[in-house]
């Protein structure tokens, strides 16, 4: 049996994922001008396909960049690149992201009118985070430098430029920790470097996560565990939340594609203090996690179609 192989689609050209080249002059590479989307697969079923393409829709409007790719063109050339991994043959889920450069052009800021936009698809193995992760918690501090104003760049444009992020995850290492969480510059909550995030309030089983206006993606996983928490009764509240409000939470977690739930065991705050969160989540935590799970589950099942494989 093959082994499976990491590979890329550049515009329709299927090669190994190191042999893979755009221009130079590509506006993705020189300003990280681009959106993109990742998901994940379960069965070789892309989970919250369609929300994913609603999601790159709106980041083509919010940047002025139109796409000229179909949503089923795109789902194609997906598929010919996860056949191309050897993942079916192997049973084995993949990483999935797709992305649309503003194209090539030459070195200026303004993007031309006649410029005609790449796409590029990537597909690798998932992510293997630590066992630690899961049993214990993963470590998170919240940096000094804050998180793009809204104004400045929204943070619905799931773009190419990540330098905000990367820095806080450079600090957040540096203290210790393994992931940071970013205040925005009213020193409110806003989300970690590529996941949300939610806590839970003590004593009150009442979960909480930062209000839109903060600034934050608004994230698939995230959008799954809100309907989790209607269809089980769980009460949970968008809210601003300050550092001070945090000395009043007793367990956190992180949601993303590739983390799904994770749960918390630590946060470093401004001040150097460190809030200990449950070892492998609290009681609260946990359930979300199984919660999760029947979702995706009940999720895939209604959408084996849509399956990469065949």
């Amino acid at each position: 049996m093959d082994k499976f192989r990491s590979m890329a689609n550049v515009d329709g050209l299927i090669t190994d994922a190191a042999d893979a080249k755009i221009p130079l002059m590509d506006r993705g590479f020189l300003y990280g001008d681009s959106i993109y989307e990742v998901f994940r697969t379960y069965k070789g079923i892309p989970l919250f396909h369609d929300e994913h393409w609603a999601r790159f829709e709106n980041s083509a409007q919010l940047a002025h960049l139109g796409l000229t790719i179909s949503k089923d063109r795109m789902l194609d050339e997906i598929r010919r690149t996860v056949k191309a991994t050897n993942a079916a043959d192997l049973n084995r889920d993949v990483y999935v992201r797709y992305i649309i450069t503003r194209g090539e052009g030459p070195i200026d800021l303004f993007p031309r009118p006649e410029l005609t936009t790449r796409f590029v698809i990537l597909v690798k193995e998932l992510p293997e985070w630590k066992q630690e992760y899961s049993s214990v918690g993963i470590r998170l501090a919240i940096p000094e430098i804050r998180r793009n104003a809204t104004n400045a760049l929204d943070p619905n444009i799931k773009g190419g430029n990540y330098l905000n992020n990367i820095l806080g995850m450079i600090e957040a290492r540096a203290l210790g920790a393994d992931d940071c969480v970013m205040l925005n510059n009213s020193g409110l909550i806003t989300e970690a470097s590529t996941s949300n995030v939610f806590f839970i309030k003590q004593n009150e089983n009442i979960l909480i996560t930062p209000a839109k206006a903060a600034g934050h993606l608004r994230g698939l996983t995230k959008a799954a565990v809100e309907k989790i928490c209607l269809e089980n009764n769980l009460e949970l509240r968008a809210e601003d939340i300050t550092v001070a409000a945090l000395e009043n939470t007793t367990e956190c977690f992180l949601t993303s594609s590739t983390k799904e739930v994770m749960p918390v065991s630590s946060l470093r705050l401004p001040d150097g203090n460190v809030l200990s969160y449950p070892k492998g989540g609290g009681d609260m935590t946990r359930q979300l996690i199984q919660h999760y799970i029947a979702f995706v589950d009940a999720h895939i099942k209604t959408h084996e179609h849509l399956c990469l494989y065949k």
